[in-house]
């Protein structure tokens, strides 16, 4: 709302600042974090008092867990989502249709999570929505977006995968551009999914990968800047930005409460939500397999449950002492601090790699 601002510039030309993305994201990292840090201990308060003894833990997950972690509260991602949409809604441009199409992937995929917690926590198992019945929906919703992705932007780039390190190099897929990009989406969500395990684990990877495509979203929508670096001009992305932002800043807000002891877990509500996020708008900026670079601590994990699934079926065996990754490590010795913060450090590593790509062309 503030962006209708700007259009009275003429008038008043301090409000000039208010057309400017740069600023309009810095006010939503800082209106997000403000958000969480005011409403989040009510926020965690109503859910221990409804949940009573909180998110179940996995039996057959490190026996540590069920001692450290028995009774918190989950659901934490109602605590990002109402940051970012608020912050969001105060600061973008609401005219943008890319706007749009990334908050009702991340609500829509927020609800799915939601729904999945909610049954976890009523019926105090670790089974919740039915895995087919969750992926179908998720894809509906991916599919959806892909289209009017596709249907927002010029062709053919707005049906095309582009490459990284080579400007001219891209694959129009047409028609099947909405199903195949559709599962970059669902692979994001479902991979942070997975990656939510340890206390701030996940939620400081997803922050670094949305500060990430942030400034990616920034360079892409603004012409002169992407015609500098080599990089694919689609026009009206640098909006995103504000919701990288928002992104950012509500994830800052979480992790004061997520910290070791965490006081709220993230859950399937948050983790779904911010994968969705990050996959849809590496699809409109074009920069999809940027997304595997800079996201590459959430593919690793995805790839360790797939990898033991895959082994166990056909040979019996393990090829992790258990999987997700992290927890292979907690198994081999390190301490849960020791693996939350290599990881962090992994992933900073991933983003200045994809960061890179903007430039090597």
């Amino acid at each position: 709302m503030l962006y209708f601002l700007g259009q009275l510039a003429d008038g008043l030309t301090i409000l000039n600042v208010f057309r400017y993305i740069t600023f309009r994201t810095a006010g939503a990292t800082m209106t997000a974090i403000v958000f969480v840090f005011l409403f989040g201990p009510a926020i965690i308060a109503a859910l221990r008092v409804r949940q009573g003894r909180g998110q179940p833990i996995r039996e057959d997950g490190p026996q540590t867990h069920l001692l450290t972690k028995k009774g918190t509260p989950t659901m934490g991602g109602l605590m990002i989502l109402s940051g970012l949409l608020v912050s969001t809604l105060l600061w973008a441009n609401l005219t943008s249709a890319y706007v749009w199409i990334v908050l009702l992937v991340t609500l829509g995929f927020g609800l799915i999570g939601f729904y999945d917690d909610y049954l976890k926590v009523t019926k105090q198992t670790n089974k919740g929505f039915s895995g087919k019945a969750r992926l179908g929906v998720e894809f509906v919703i991916a599919i959806a977006a892909c289209f009017f992705i596709a249907r927002v932007g010029s062709a053919p780039l707005s049906t095309s995968l582009t490459f990284p390190f080579v400007k001219d190099l891209y694959l129009n897929l047409g028609w099947f551009f909405a199903p195949i990009m559709a599962i970059v989406i669902v692979g994001a969500g479902n991979a942070v999914n997975l990656t939510d395990g340890l206390d701030g684990l996940a939620i400081v990877p997803v922050m670094i990968a949305a500060a990430s495509f942030g400034f990616i979203a920034y360079l892409a929508g603004n012409v002169n800047f992407a015609d500098y670096l080599q990089i694919h001009f689609v026009p009206g992305t640098g909006e995103l930005a504000v919701i990288c932002g928002a992104m950012l800043g509500a994830g800052l807000g979480f992790l004061w409460f997520n910290a070791p002891p965490a006081a709220i877990f993230m859950g399937d509500t948050g983790s779904l939500a911010l994968g969705g996020l990050l996959g849809s708008i590496a699809v409109a900026t074009k920069h999809e397999i940027v997304l595997a670079i800079i996201g590459g601590l959430f593919v690793l994990e995805a790839l360790s449950v797939i990898i033991q699934v895959a082994s166990f079926k056909l040979t019996g065996k393990r090829v992790f002492k258990m999987a997700p990754l992290h927890h292979h490590f907690e198994q081999i010795g390190w301490t849960e601090p020791q693996v939350v913060i290599r990881f962090w450090i992994i992933s900073v590593m991933l983003a200045l790699i994809g960061l890179s790509t903007l430039k090597i062309r």
